[in-house]
């Protein structure tokens, strides 16, 4: 029996790491590559002032979209619940969908307080608050999509009689992200795919993110293979294996624990906080030189059952990277599982 999803390995485009068109022509170049999609995060402020940058994702997807023909376009993840309403994510990608017809995903997440308390000011709420915000709007994006008029009365979000005119005839799929067993659940009750990242153990994965995905799913009456999972996988890949270590420094946030990270709302703070863990950063990252080895490093997300790899690598010289993997990394992928 086929596969309900073919493996398919995409490019995250680095947008806390390079500007709009310096990241535009690293993604192009991906699709060149044989890269299946492209994948942009949308902050507000990136995880490190100097130097840092944060490209807004509808426009530059737009950007994107004109310059490519065939990759899958996706946000990986976009918060539809604080500085956006769900209304306007769901007209953005609405326009998005209409001039790149079969090409986008929308990717959402509950979000994090760097993003969001810059712009809307107050306090950052509990995980309870925030996954219950991304319930309704999921849920309001989803209507938006699929009925004329929208009088949507919710405890975080209302509407009276709202239309989004311009929406591509299929609607555009959501795919939700979770790094718990209790988001897991909502994403397999109501996600078109599933997103998490690398590096944090096999135990997550097996254990508790995808049997709650299913338990979700079938308490939903839906078959948990048609929900598609995702992984953001973490890679520095070079022929130079001590370039490889040196180039994911410039991502120590990464190796913070999640509890040091929920409560900054400061770009600055973030990297003074990296600062202290800068000798741990290889320790999120699959880092190799030598292919086999590398595709070895791989092999245990596609074991347990994500059949879309994101790959995020954290060098400056993306061109480098893209060609390397191009050349030793997706035939050997694509021969073994595509």
């Amino acid at each position: 029996m086929a596969q309900a999803h073919p493996l398919k390995l995409g490019y995250k485009a680095s947008a806390e790491q390079f500007a709009p068109r310096e990241l535009l022509n690293f993604s192009v170049e991906a699709e060149q590559c044989g890269f299946d999609s492209v994948w942009i995060s949308d902050h507000f402020q990136p995880w490190r002032h100097t130097d840092g940058h944060a490209p807004q994702a509808f426009a530059w997807l737009g950007a994107l979209g004109e310059r490519t023909q065939r990759v899958l376009l996706g946000t990986s993840v976009l918060t539809p619940t604080f500085r956006y309403n769900p209304a306007i994510v769901a007209q953005a990608f609405g326009t998005l969908g209409v001039l790149n017809p079969g090409r986008m995903i929308l990717g959402v997440g509950s979000g994090e307080s760097l993003n969001e308390i810059a712009v809307t000011g107050g306090e950052w709420p509990p995980a309870k608050e925030r996954l219950a915000r991304l319930r309704e709007s999921v849920e309001l994006i989803r209507r938006l999509w699929s009925e004329e008029l929208v009088t949507f009365e919710g405890e975080h979000y209302r509407t009276r009689n709202a239309t989004i005119y311009d929406k591509p005839d299929q609607p555009i799929p959501i795919y939700i992200s979770a790094g718990g067993p209790v988001a897991a659940k909502f994403v397999g009750r109501a996600g078109d795919g599933f997103i998490c990242t690398s590096g944090k153990g096999d135990a997550l994965y097996r254990d508790q993110l995808l049997p709650s995905v299913a338990e979700g799913a079938k308490a939903a009456g839906r078959d948990p293979e048609q929900i598609e999972k995702t992984i953001e996988v973490k890679v520095s890949f070079d022929t130079d294996r001590n370039r490889a270590l040196q180039d994911t420094r410039i991502w120590a946030a990464l190796a913070l624990p999640a509890e040091d990270k929920v409560d900054i709302h400061d770009a600055r703070e973030m990297e003074a906080k990296a600062v202290t863990v800068t000798d741990q950063a290889h320790k999120r990252w699959l880092v190799s030189s030598d292919p086999e080895e590398h595709i070895e490093q791989i092999r245990p997300y596609i074991e347990l059952g994500f059949t879309h790899l994101i790959f995020h690598a954290p060098g400056d010289d993306q061109s480098r990277f893209l060609q390397l993997y191009a050349k030793e990394i997706l035939p050997r992928l694509r021969q073994r599982w595509g």
